[in-house]
């Protein structure tokens, strides 16, 4: 009974395991005998008994291989079915578990060599016996337990145990075993894949054991050491086992070859569903199993690799971490061991996979989202590091590589619709005036422009391109490569940038920057090699018809890169595709420019990619790629200057250059002799212009003594041609006046102003002296007196004021002699001189377009000019003319820049220009603002976009300085403040009132009282009482007046006079 059952098993668990040992038989023969007596049996019972033999076993050995065989039978009857019915057995799964894990400790227990009895030929129809009784459990039980415990005991029965107990097989025993274990491969292999493949809710512990199971039976059957050991004829059994015989499998050539068939199609089906199974512990498992067949039979299985590398290279991604980094390990160890490289059909089934996916890639990018094409290209990429050294088996073959190269074409497409790219532009002065040093920091924190690509915008994706181009680079034939791709680059306009991309990081790749690998090339990089390589693509990139592109609808710049491309230098054949090289009569599109721009960026990272390559060697390439890229940092296009500066600081990096400064003043002779001799070709003058634009905005003073013959040359030569180049050589002379501004305006410009307010000081403490003394009012009076005589011409000498205007000249001049103050000019200030000698014949020329260049450089001029007055003055005196014609009578734009100029002279020469202006242009801007007034106070918001407004702003703004450096007369200070008290009203734009505000603020500081009482004659807010009786009371016009459009902006103005006082 089950009572009894339960009482024997608590009286043995008191016996010690020495003790039962030698009692085993004896305790187990009552217990054997209650299995095998015949007819029903109650099921409690046999789970009793089952479980009571279980214990036993755990504790003892079992030593005799008769007692082994009649257990292993016993236990595995207590599942069989009713004979006859083909069903399994309808028992309770208290009992089928019992069962399991009895027969899980049985093998357990038998001791050393006694287990192997089984493992003979003669046990095959037990071993079949049980191995069909566990599959049944494992696949059709419905509770999760006995199918782990069925899976786990059939894993013992196929001796793979995970525990460390048992005895290891040597070669002999495997190969037995194998040999048996052949029988039951289809059947094993077909029930555990339906398992591993089916319902999710069975749990991840199910579909793992099956895994682990599958992947262990399959690497001892099919193990290539095994089967490289067979013999080619059956072996024949003796006579009375010919039964079993037949049962035996022959792991022939024959068979091996229609098993990996067959387990390809189990592999495949099972890979497919196991790489996206929720649960990571099941993809783990997957990653094991590809890295056991891999170990164990890389040669019979190559066929079903295809699946199982293209499983295990997709995990590289996935989102657990411990799936990577086991993914990981498994890819290194693969490259470790030279699975591939000593596999050629293993390499063979990579290079297909790869063929295939090469072939999808342009349509999968085209369809997935970002997460698909990120899984894709890492595929990839796998494909090509698992490949590794053994990757030119790819490239030699001419549709591998034809297919590989035309999906990174087409991949890499970039978008060219931004019109944003084309209207962004480089102005001047912005980089004129930034500090040297803080140009290469600038620059280095956004190296590489950010690319839109037509078929993905995640960053991710671009990366892996990038990896897959850099591995090819780095395993690969480089002069096969580089071949490759400059025929695409050279074949068609749609392909060029795509393929100067790949070409870019085919170069970092071989030179192993930034590379991802499993393992080292077999042969190391030949320095050579490179350089030949980097030289050949620098001459394709550099050549004129890849160079001079057009990237902007301004006329000027369309006709000189046609010229270029057309002066007979381009004789490249075929180069001249119509996408890139546009004659002006066509239109030339947006998209046109912008992929030209972004064709000059990529070849512009080329370069600093090859220098960073490189290193000090690129210092030899330095005389052909220094002059080209400086060209394109003074390229009007911002993305195209922003990259060459980003280019120029990668070059000063590889070749030791610690700035910018120096890269071009140790570099500068033979960059001063291509600008000189390029100036002479009509052609190549812009671009001349734009390196010597560079070369100056990016060093300091020491450069100008290396320049200035090129300067006097561009003088010469403009000399000769005002009416074709002038345009040109004013932006040479622009970009060498904004330096010497630079360099030494603020310099000079800051002693000038120290010792204007040292004068200025000592003025003021003169008057506040005069206010002491009772002696000193009356010599102030005296001198009142006198100077009102001599202004009423009472004294004879009534030339004085006429000759007024040039004493400053002599003031100025101690020496009072020209010749010395010749001779003592600076370099600098000599060459602003001369060169606003060509402004001032220029001024009138009658481009207007060259008419605002040259206000640019005059304004420049006379701002290094204004140390030396001595010679400023003169020029002055000789520009005026000119600039009153450009200020009366002219185009609105060269009236605002004339405007200018017009300021920073009257800052600069003072009141010398005191009377010119009050006598040329005073009259014109007061009637020019009072005629305008009434426009502008109708107006609507759109008004303050047009030049109309800006003009009158800039007329505003100036004024005011105006009147107050050229300490005007009261009857022009009164014409100035009636002209700008009408855009004090409220009706006005408000920046139009703020700049009249700025105006009055001036006037206060040259005449407070009249403009008190200006001010007030609009607007009074307070009554004065008079101090006494007797004197008369204050009448004001703008006494008890009611609030009106002037009131605010007029009691502001009183309110700030007030806060001065």
């Amino acid at each position: 009974t089950v009572e009894n059952v339960a009482r024997l098993q608590a009286h043995l668990a008191a016996v010690s395991a020495s003790a039962l040992q030698e009692l085993q038989e004896y305790v187990l023969f009552p217990l054997r005998f209650a299995l095998k007596v015949p007819g029903p049996k109650q099921e409690r019972l046999v789970q009793s008994v089952v479980q009571c033999v279980s214990s036993v076993l755990a504790a003892t050995c079992v030593k005799k291989r008769e007692l082994l065989q009649e257990l292993f039978s016993e236990l595995c009857t207590c599942l069989s079915p009713p004979p006859g019915s083909g069903r399994p057995a309808s028992l309770s799964e208290e009992l089928k578990l019992a069962v399991i894990q009895a027969l899980h400790t049985l093998m357990h227990s038998a001791y050393g060599d006694v287990i192997l009895s089984l493992y003979q030929p003669s046990a095959l129809p037990l071993l079949g016996f049980a191995v069909s009784l566990l599959l049944g459990l494992a696949e059709h039980e419905k509770a999760k337990q006995i199918k782990i415990s069925a899976l786990k005991c059939l894993q013992v029965l196929v001796l793979q145990c995970d525990c460390q107990e048992h005895r290891r097989l040597d070669e002999d025993e495997a190969q037995q075993c194998g040999d048996l274990f052949a029988s039951f491969l289809p059947g094993i292999s077909i029930t555990l894949s339906r398992v591993i493949t089916g319902d999710i809710k069975q749990g991840h512990k199910t579909t793992v054991s099956a895994i682990r199971l599958f992947y262990l039976i399959v690497g001892l059957v099919m193990a290539d050491a095994q089967l490289a050991r067979i013999p080619k004829n059956k072996e024949k059994l003796p006579a009375e086992q010919s039964r079993i015989s037949e049962l035996m499998v022959h792991r022939g050539p024959d068979w091996s070859k229609s098993t990996a068939e067959k387990l390809s199609l189990l592999l495949h089906k099972m890979v497919e569903f196991s790489s996206v199974h929720p649960h990571w512990k099941v993809r783990l498992e997957l990653v094991e199993l590809v890295h056991h067949l891999l170990r164990n039979c890389s040669q019979s299985l190559v066929d079903s690799f295809s699946h199982l590398l293209k499983a295990l290279v997709g995990l590289v991604n996935d989102e657990n971490s411990e799936v990577q980094s086991r993914c990981n390990e498994v890819l290194q160890g693969i490259a470790e061991q030279r699975i591939v490289a000593q596999n050629r059909a293993l390499a063979d089934v990579l290079s297909e996979n790869l063929h295939s996916l090469a072939t999808a890639l342009p349509r999968l990018m085209n369809s997935q989202d970002d997460t698909g094409k990120v899984s894709t290209l890492s595929l990839f990429l796998g494909y090509l590091k698992l490949l590794g050294p053994k990757i030119n088996i790819v490239l030699n073959s001419i549709s591998h590589l034809h297919r590989l190269s035309k999906a990174l074409m087409q991949v890499l497409e970039l978008d060219v619709t931004d019109v944003k790219i084309v209207e962004d532009r480089r102005w001047g002065c912005e980089s004129a005036c930034r500090p040297s040093g803080s140009l290469q920091h600038g620059v280095q924190k956004g190296r590489c422009q950010k690319k839109y690509f037509r078929f993905f915008t995640e960053e991710r994706v671009f990366q892996l391109l990038q990896q897959v181009c850099r591995v090819l680079g780095y395993y690969g034939n480089l002069y096969l490569l580089v071949d490759h791709f400059m025929g695409l680059y050279g074949e068609s306009g749609t392909y060029r940038k795509q393929a100067a991309m790949v070409l870019n990081e085919l170069i970092a790749g071989a030179a192993g920057v930034g590379v991802d690998v499993l393992q080292e090339r077999e042969v190391s990089l030949n320095m050579d090699d490179l350089k030949g390589s980097v030289m050949s693509i620098l001459d394709e990139y550099t050549d004129q018809a890849n160079w001079y592109l057009i990237t902007s609808i301004d006329t000027e710049e369309i006709s000189r890169e046609h010229s270029v491309q057309h002066s007979g230098l381009a004789a490249r054949p075929g180069a001249c595709s119509s996408v890139l090289l546009p004659s002006p009569e066509l239109h030339v599109t947006t998209r046109t420019m912008n992929s030209n721009i972004w064709q000059i960026c990529i070849q512009l990272e080329g370069v600093g990619c090859f220098a960073a390559v490189l290193g000090k060697e690129f210092r030899l390439l330095l005389l052909s790629a220094l002059y080209p890229v400086l060209e394109k940092a003074g390229d009007k296009t911002l993305l195209i200057s922003e990259t060459a500066l980003g280019t120029l600081v990668d070059i000063c990096e590889a070749c030791s250059y610690d700035s910018l400064q120096r890269l071009i003043n140790e570099n500068s002779d033979y960059l001063v002799n291509g600008i000189s001799l390029n100036l002479r070709q009509l052609a190549h003058q812009p671009h001349a212009s734009q390196v010597l634009d560079t070369m100056l905005r990016h060093s300091d003073a020491s450069l100008l003594p290396l320049v200035e013959d090129v300067i006097q040359d561009v003088l010469s030569t403009l000399d000769q041609s005002y009416n074709n180049q002038a345009s040109t050589f004013l932006g040479v002379l622009h970009s060498v006046m904004a330096a010497l501004v630079q360099w030494f305006g603020s310099s000079c410009g800051e002693k000038h102003r120290q010792r204007q307010t040292a004068e200025w000081q000592s003025r003021t403490l003169s008057q506040g002296q005069q206010m002491v003394t009772r002696q000193e009012v009356e010599r102030f009076f005296l001198d009142y007196v006198r100077q009102k005589q001599i202004a009423e011409g009472n004294l004879p000498d009534a030339g004085d004021e006429e000759a007024d205007e040039i004493p400053p000249l002599a003031k100025l001049e101690p020496n009072d002699s020209a010749t010395e103050g010749e001779t003592s000019l600076p370099s600098h200030a000599q060459l602003a001189k001369d060169v606003m000698e060509r402004c001032i014949h220029l001024l009138s020329d009658g481009n207007l377009r060259v008419r605002l260049k040259v206000l640019d450089v005059l304004e420049l001029c006379v701002t290094v000019l204004h140390p030396h007055g001595n010679h400023l003055l003169p020029m002055a005196h000789r520009v005026w003319p000119a600039l009153v014609t450009r200020l009366i009578s002219d185009d609105p734009l060269a009236v605002l820049r004339a405007f200018k100029v017009l300021c920073t002279l009257a800052q600069k020469c003072g009141d010398f220009l005191r009377q010119r202006f009050s006598k040329d242009v005073l009259p014109k801007l007061t009637s020019s603002l009072l005629s305008q007034a009434p426009a502008s106070a109708r107006a609507g918001p759109v008004y303050n976009h047009t030049l109309a407004f800006k003009l009158q702003l800039a007329v505003l703004q100036g004024l005011g300085s105006l009147c107050e450096k050229l300490d005007m007369g009261e009857s022009d200070l009164n014409k100035v403040a009636d002209a700008c008290l009408i855009y004090l009203s409220a009706k006005q734009p408000m920046k139009l009132q703020e700049a009249a505000q700025s105006v009055f603020l001036h006037l206060m500081h040259v005449d407070p009282d009249s403009t008190w009482l200006l001010l007030n004659e609009v607007c009074c807010p307070h009554q004065y009482e008079p101090p006494h009786t007797s004197l008369r009371p204050v009448k004001l016009s703008g006494m008890g007046r009611q609030r009106n459009e002037f009131t605010d902006n007029v009691l502001l103005l009183l309110e700030r006079l007030q806060q001065r006082e």
